[in-house]
């Protein structure tokens, strides 16, 4: 049964037995009219509806009854008829004010057990939750967005009647493919965007991604996420050739209908390891390649100074996360928002937080994939580290020698456009940067493009690239220590991104090391 006709029968039901006061959440007004509109005629009892546009009116046909648009006088309306009339149903879609006892929530009491004493009902539709005692005094409905198959029959609406007229090269996959995409809109919004793909007189296969930026563009100004324009030009990654594979493996799993196999699509990776070595670009790649939206929630910025600030805030996040699904969310440096939950000096928010978001990450089934980065590894909850939360726990070490001629080249193939450094040079290059983080890689590089653009490429020699080179301290030289810390701590924990041993050293005696899956 899809939510739509569950709904469906369950607020047939609620009406049936007259329950005084029906509270339906969901931003569809349009929606929930229809389906009232059609349970109205089913019980064929009298039915009134309140906006502020029309007044109120009979549901079934329009008719005004009341002149005065107010919702006081609505209200007002609604108390005189149910006192006089039996089985009268009002339907009210502006009340605000329902969050606590207002005067607002106090007169709908009054009015509830109007309804109650003389065999009505009085339900209101919001996007708000309601007041505790007035809420109690009848039953409450969630209007869900169209479910991947209704979102399939409204596209199949939408496109049918014009294969005759146009071309359209979409299938069965493909338009479950779309409804995935669409999956958390309303169906206005649905409507709206498949109506912006026909006006082009055909639709064709890469419209697909078009739904993607479509999807995106209607929540562009939704707060709690940021937007990251993402330039594929700058986005290329060297090596970490274990993660890019298991990459590849999970993204077909990210669109696909799983229901049938029980499982959930790809929920996202906790990329953990040595600073500077391309966490954060992972990120952004991945958004890339996937031809996904990036959205970051930068958890430093969710606290707030009075008690549940926090949580709402994040609530409201990770809600907004949902309704760009499919999307890629990049939490960078996750310790940090988190910190606080292991030591418990801020009276207990990180904890929250961290169970909150656990919760979400576990449970939710939209099709967000969260690429999470972290630094300090000793500050992450145990818990956050528990299979089940990410599908999987990479380490990212320093460069490898094959990955660092793979970095060098890259950057100085973009710096330097009409360069390609010899390979005796490059094997020199990659001897010199023997403990240099992927960030060092690109300093060293831009040295030498800088020169290049204020005196000219000719001044561009093997030389200045081994002086740059030279010139570049690295952290695992400052802090070789720290470095070894960290890797100590992946060895065991986390599988390495690289697809190679970290650092080249031998695991604990008897324990296997971690691999992908083939």
């Amino acid at each position: 049964m899809s939510d739509t006709r569950e709904f469906h029968a369950t607020l047939t039901r609620y009406l049936k037995a007259r329950v005084p006061f029906i509270s339906i959440r969901s931003t569809e007004r349009a929606r929930v009219l229809d389906i009232l509109r059609d349970v109205a005629g089913a019980l064929s009892a009298p039915f009134y509806v309140h906006t502020l546009s029309q007044g109120t009116r009979e549901l079934a046909t329009g008719r005004i009854v009341n002149e005065d648009r107010s919702v006081i006088g609505a209200v007002d309306f609604a108390s005189q008829q149910m006192a006089q009339r039996q089985n009268l149903s009002f339907v009210l879609t502006e009340v605000s004010d329902l969050e606590d006892d207002t005067p607002s929530a106090r007169q709908l009491i009054d009015v509830a057990m109007l309804a109650a004493d003389h065999g009505g009902s009085l339900v209101v539709v919001t996007s708000k939750p309601v007041f505790g005692q007035l809420q109690r005094l009848g039953m409450s409905l969630v209007l869900s967005p169209p479910t991947e198959d209704e979102m399939a029959a409204i596209i199949h609406e939408q496109i049918d009647p014009y294969r005759s007229q146009f071309q359209i090269e979409w299938d069965d996959a493909d338009i479950r493919q779309a409804a995935a995409i669409l999956a958390g809109i309303s169906r206005l919004e649905a409507e709206n965007i498949i109506a912006t793909l026909l006006v082009n007189g055909r639709i064709d296969k890469n419209d697909l991604v078009e739904l993607m930026h479509a999807k995106d563009r209607i929540f562009a100004d939704i707060s709690g996420i940021e937007r990251v324009p993402v330039r594929g030009g700058d986005l290329s990654v060297g090596g970490l050739g274990g993660l890019k594979s298991w990459l590849a493996r999970e993204r077909p799993l990210l669109t696909a209908d799983l229901r049938e196999r029980g499982i959930r699509p790809p929920r996202g990776v906790l990329l953990v390891g040595v600073p500077g070595c391309g966490k954060s670009l992972s990120a952004k790649a991945i958004a890339q390649d996937w031809q996904l939206p990036l959205y970051r929630l930068d958890l430093s910025t969710i606290h707030g100074q009075y008690l549940g600030q926090s949580e709402g805030r994040l609530k409201e996040a990770l809600a907004t996360a949902d309704h760009v699904a499919p999307c890629v969310l990049w939490i960078d440096e996750i310790e940090k928002g988190l910190a606080g939950a292991t030591g418990g000096g801020d009276g207990g928010t990180s904890t929250r937080l961290v169970g909150q978001f656990l919760y979400w990450l576990q449970e939710a089934r939209t099709r967000v994939f969260v690429v999470a980065t972290a630094n300090d590894v000793s500050k992450l909850p145990p818990e956050l580290l528990r299979r089940g939360r990410f599908d999987e726990l990479f380490f990212v070490d320093l460069p490898t020698a094959p990955e660092r001629r793979d970095i060098i080249g890259i950057y100085a193939r973009r710096g330097l456009q009409q360069r390609e450094l010899a390979p005796a040079l490059l094997d020199e290059l990659v001897e010199l940067s023997e403990g240099f983080a992927g960030s060092d890689l690109e300093s060293a590089v831009r040295e030498v493009v800088k020169e290049a653009y204020l005196k000219g490429d000719a001044v561009v020699t093997d030389a200045l690239f081994r002086r740059s080179f030279q010139n570049v301290v690295p952290l695992s030289r400052t802090a070789p220590e720290q470095i070894e810390n960290i890797r100590a701590w992946g060895r065991e924990r986390a599988v390495p991104a690289s697809g190679e041993p970290i650092a080249a050293s031998t695991p604990a005696a008897g324990r296997p090391r971690r691999a992908v899956l083939a």
